[in-house]
Formats: structure tokens, sequence, C-alpha cells
């Protein structure tokens, strides 16, 4: 029997490295947490909501009067103390979905000797921070598949729980399920996945109407290619290892089969109206959630949570 055997030994391998990627993950959570809640601090100090008029309970501004309007929008009170009259104004208080999707696959493991942060660290930084940033706006953050949308202070430590209760087979990419017409997905992930997929993972998320931006986090050496000489290259999810006799003859094709696959998915998420955005880990967390955090709510046609103000598509690095 030996091929059972040998399927045992397989299996009881994949178990070993899976609870030991799980292990490792708890241990580090409580540092990945101060370091999101550190970065979004940073980010908050800088920034200023922008308020809108709208249905809400919490008091706003006094504007005038506008001829045509209905008399009983006046704010009498007011308008007795000054020559002009005034209407009494709330702030928009409708509350918009953001669900936030960070990569635990195997890839998202790899850290060269240039960095010292994974790319699953930066992921899960990120995420926790943008959950925080969001909250305090008066949002609600869910992880498909994981956590049901909640506007909870404490949102970063209910992320933080889910992700380790989580038992499931880590994917690269977000379960299938339809987010309502005005809710956001935020997709941290190093993208290395087959463009088909992709593609057809985006297209999935946004049939429904909703907007989304897509993040992809990667270690430096993943866009320079700082490899010489004989070198083994062990795909992380299962695929194999191949061996380069002089690695430094790939770097062209590389960047070539690099940007292919970017230009790809830039065309998918510009047909969809979608952001894209490329972050290495060598870059401070900070310049990525001050760019995303200005992407929110600007959608193809202004919909979405509306409270921050877009930033130009042109600066589509960080």
């Amino acid at each position: 029997m030996p091929s059972a055997v040998s399927a045992n030994s397989l299996d009881g391998d994949t178990t070993r490295r899976a609870t030991a990627r799980a292990r490792a993950l708890t241990a580090a959570m409580p540092r990945l947490i101060l370091e999101a809640r550190r970065v979004a601090a940073t980010v908050i100090h800088g920034l200023h909501g922008r308020r809108r008029a709208g249905p809400g309970e919490n008091f706003w501004q006094y504007r005038r009067f506008v001829s045509g309007e209905p008399a009983h929008r006046v704010d009498w009170r007011r308008s007795a103390r000054d020559d002009h009259l005034y209407v009494r104004e709330r702030e928009w208080e409708a509350a918009h979905t953001v669900w936030i999707w960070p990569d635990r696959s195997p890839s998202m493991m790899f850290a060269s000797p240039l960095v010292s942060d994974t790319k699953l660290d930066r992921a899960l930084v990120m995420g926790f921070a943008l959950g925080h940033l969001l909250v305090e706006g008066g949002e609600r953050i869910g992880i498909p598949g994981l956590m049901r949308p909640t506007a909870d202070r404490n949102v970063i430590d209910k992320m933080a729980q889910a992700i380790v209760h989580d038992r499931q087979a880590p994917s690269s990419l977000p379960p299938s399920f339809s987010p309502s017409p005005l809710a956001e997905i935020v997709v941290l992930s190093d993208l290395w996945s087959p463009i088909a997929e992709l593609r057809r993972t985006i297209a999935q998320l946004s049939a429904t109407g909703a907007h989304g931006h897509v993040v992809q986090i990667v270690d430096p050496a993943e866009e320079t290619f700082p490899y010489a000489g004989r070198i083994e290259f062990i795909e992380p999810e299962g695929a194999g290892t191949i061996t380069a006799g002089r690695a430094e003859t790939w770097r062209s094709d590389y960047e070539r089969r690099l940007d292919n696959h970017r230009a790809a998915i830039r065309q998918e998420t510009d047909r969809l109206g979608w952001t894209f955005t490329i972050h290495r880990t060598d870059r401070p967390a900070s310049e990525l959630l001050l760019r995303l955090h200005g992407q929110m709510g600007a959608g193809p046609n202004g919909t979405g949570i509306h409270r921050w103000r877009a930033l130009p598509l042109s600066a589509r690095h960080v």
C-alpha cells in the first residue's frame, strides 16, 4: 500500500504546515494590532472628514433659506435673531458597508532580506487600520465569509478574532458573495492568481453595482528580481519548484510578464470603474492607508460612502 502511505504522509505534512501557520499568526497578532492602531492614529491626525447635509439627527449648521423651499424648514427661533431666514441642517448619517479582504494564502508569507515584514503582515495591518479608520467615520466593516458588518469601535479586535479562529484553508481571493450596490470592497492581496481567476472574481463582486479597490501588496524582490546565479524558486502553494542556472538572464522576461499581468488587472478594474493600487512592503503602511482613505466613496459615478474626497486617478502607485 505505498500509495496510501504516501497520501497519508502528504496529508500529515499539510496539516502540520497549516497548524504552524495558524500558531505563527496567533503569536504575531498582538504586534500587528498595535501596528494597525499606530498607523491609523497617524493618518487620523492629518485628516478631516467631509461632513454632508442629509437625513440624520445631529445638528450640523444653519444656512440661509432659499426661495422656493418649504416654509416648514425654516428655523424660526434662529431667524428671529437676524434679518434673514435660516434653515437648520442635520449631518448626513447614512452608514455604508465596506468589505475588507486580506489575502492570507501561503504566498503572502514571503519576505525577502530587503524587508522585515511579510506581505501577510502588511495586509493585516492595512485591513485592521482601514477598518478602524472607517468605523471612526461612521461606516460598517465586514470580512467576506468571516465577519458580518459591524460598526463596533473595537472593530480591530473583532477582525483579529475572526481571522485567528478561521478554520478554513485560506484562499487568495474573496469568496463569492453579493454585496449591496452601495457597498465598497477592498481586496488586499499579492494578486499572483491566474488572470482568469482575478477577472472572474472582480466581475462577480461588481455584478451588483458595488464599487471596489484592488491593492497588490508585493515584496520589493518581486518588483526588482534581484537574483543571480543558480537559484531554486519554490512555489508556496504547491505548484512545485523550478531551478534557474543563471537567474539574472530571466530578469527581462520576468519584468515583461509582470507588466503584462498588471496591465490585465488594470484593464479589468478600469472597465468596471474600480481602482488598482500597487504597494511595496518597503514603503510606509501609512502611505497606502492615506490613499485608500481618499479613494473610499469615489465610485464611478460619485456614489458610495461620500464622506471623503477621491485622490487623482493618475497617482496609481504607492
